[in-house]
């Protein structure tokens, strides 16, 4: 008796007629409503429609947000630096304080220079950072530098206002960074800067390059071997490199030694308490 009920009870399920009432659509006339939509109905490749995933609202380019947030930032600690380059402390500050609006300025209305929870640390993690080797940087003597992945000016800009003197070539491929470095250098009125929207790879292969600076810096960009590599073919003969490394300096030196054949490290400076260190390197003389 269960089993001949269960027959039953199959057959009616199986037997029992679609409801026509039924507001489900079928994947038949589904797929043909999709295709009459079109690609409009469909998301745009790459983006994210996921709430969490979404970027955070920008604060805004609000003068009043910006300057509080330059309010916040210890000043001071730019001081002894100014101070052992015999700069006028409270100009410098005040055009570094500038170039600092900008860059906030720029990241709350157009796009991200700086990380932003960097905002909020802007003097400490990139202006203090970018001139606290200033001595050694002046020390090297060049007079024709070349910053390969300078992103927002750093550090070749706050140098410069902090007064390392030469002429300046800013190497970097994103075009809307190279957009707000130029935007800034007319701005400033700073003088003997060229920005290069590109790769240092790229020009490296041009005549007018090779050899052309004394003087190359890199702050947190490539790997210290290939970064030096790029650096021999531009730099000449008795110029210097300095590179801005963190904690796996000492891995990178010795994981390829590559960098041996065209330099010889001269001089490594620790910025603070904190894990980055600039290190001098300086190019032999060709064969």
């Amino acid at each position: 008796m269960p089993q001949r009920a269960s027959r039953g009870r199959n057959r009616r399920e199986t037997s029992r007629p679609r409801d026509r009432r039924d507001p489900r659509p079928s994947s038949r006339a589904s797929s043909s409503r999709a295709r009459e939509r079109g690609s409009a109905s469909r998301p745009r490749p790459g983006r994210d429609r996921s709430p969490v995933q979404r970027p955070r609202p920008r604060l805004g380019a609000s003068p009043e947000k910006i300057e509080r947030i330059l309010d916040r930032q210890p000043w001071s600690i730019l001081d002894p630096v100014l101070l052992e380059l015999g700069a006028d402390v409270a100009a410098v500050r005040e055009r570094l304080r500038v170039f600092a609006r900008l860059v906030l300025g720029w990241n709350a209305s157009a796009s991200n220079l700086i990380s932003r929870n960097d905002e909020a640390r802007i003097v400490e993690r990139h202006l203090y950072e970018s001139i606290a080797p200033a001595r050694l940087v002046r020390d090297v003597g060049a007079s024709r530098w070349i910053d390969l992945g300078s992103g927002a000016g750093f550090p070749a800009i706050p140098l410069a206002i902090a007064g390392i003197r030469g002429s300046w070539t800013l190497v970097e491929s994103r075009r809307t960074k190279t957009l707000f470095m130029r935007k800034t250098i007319t701005e400033m009125e700073l003088q003997d800067f060229v920005v290069e929207n590109s790769r240092l790879e790229e020009l490296v292969d041009f005549p007018a390059y090779a050899s052309s600076f004394d003087g190359f810096i890199s702050r947190a960009t490539m790997r210290l071997g290939p970064t030096l590599d790029l650096a021999a073919r531009v730099i000449a003969p008795g110029g210097s490199a300095l590179l801005w490394k963190g904690s796996g300096l000492d891995l990178e030196m010795k994981a390829d030694r590559s960098w041996e054949s065209a330099w010889y490290l001269r001089e490594r400076s620790a910025i603070g308490s904190g894990p980055v260190t600039v290190v001098q390197f300086v190019r032999k003389p060709t064969e």
